[in-house]
């Protein structure tokens, strides 16, 4: 029975998945970087010491209580380097695992799978310790209505992937990129005029190249609340308000928009802010800052 992550103790009938898979075709050229970066002109300890038709197989062992992230994407990361090798997952993507458990099998040549082991266990250790991070979030706020969010904070050319680990940890994800959701910020609100002009703008900017975008207005405070809620916005963001601020938007906002709030708020604020009745919290942390959740790639 799993009992602590992250000095929390959880039921373990919460069991987090995510709803979605990255296509991992479309991050090939990250991959082929990560690959190139290590390898070099050669992996010349396996080259020098390992025959280069041998065959082996490896165990992937969890060394420590967590959430396990990315065990599609090691079977994937194991073929691409090489088109023989077979792998056993034993864990589903988003399952609650404890130290000791061991993953997947992976069978192949030797020196291909040597190669592949700290891409791997790279990739899946930051993965697993996000899903972990999140989970801990999403957990303490599992008796409310809301969704523990994370940001655009995601490491450059990994931010599929860590978006995706957010979703097996139990959280939902904001929006991808800058392209997918308008968010009408503070800097852009003070450019644009204010409010009610940075969102006129918006919409007619968006009728004018026929896109169906999604608008959040991040306020500072209530009177900057009834402006974009008389903007006629999808989301409110709360940025940095107090709990008892966000409890009276909340009310004055009273279902008539989804309400997000944002800025500062750790896992020991996360509860009272979950408890104002907000839809969503946004929160870097949960790609940020990361432990990664230890494992190894042991041979059989």
């Amino acid at each position: 029975m799993l009992t602590c992550i992250e000095k929390h103790t959880f039921k373990i009938d919460f069991m987090p998945h995510a709803s979605w898979t990255p296509n991992f075709d479309d991050l090939k050229a990250q991959f082929d970087f990560a690959i190139a970066e290590d390898i070099g002109d050669g992996d010349h300890s396996a080259l020098s010491s390992i025959p280069a038709d041998h065959r082996g197989k490896a165990q992937l062992i969890i060394k420590e209580a967590g959430v396990f992230a990315g065990g599609a994407l090691a079977t994937y990361l194991f073929k691409y380097l090489d088109n023989t090798a077979t792998v056993e997952q034993f864990i589903e993507d988003g399952a609650l695992v404890e130290k000791g458990t061991v993953a997947l099998f992976v069978e192949g040549n030797t020196i291909k799978l040597l190669q592949s082991e700290r891409l791997v266990l790279n990739y899946l250790q930051r993965l697993s310790g996000i899903a972990t991070r999140t989970y801990s979030y999403a957990a303490k706020i599992k008796h409310t209505s809301c969704t523990v969010l994370d940001t655009r904070k995601t490491t450059p050319g990994l931010r599929l992937l860590e978006k995706w680990a957010v979703a097996l940890g139990g959280g939902g994800n904001h929006r991808m990129g800058l392209y997918d959701m308008v968010m009408l910020k503070d800097n852009h609100v003070d450019f644009a005029g204010g409010i009610k002009a940075a969102v006129a703008r918006t919409k007619a900017y968006l009728a004018q190249t026929n896109r169906m975008l999604a608008i959040e207005v991040e306020t500072r405070n209530l009177q900057e609340v009834k402006e974009a809620l008389q903007a006629g916005v999808d989301r409110i963001m709360l940025d940095n308000f107090t709990v008892s601020a966000t409890k009276e938007a909340v009310e004055y906002i009273a279902g008539r928009t989804e309400v997000e709030s944002s800025g500062g708020i750790t896992r020991h604020t996360l509860v009272p802010y979950a408890e104002c009745g907000v839809d969503y919290i946004s929160v870097g942390a949960l790609t940020h800052h990361i432990k990664g959740l230890d494992m190894s790639l042991k041979a059989l």
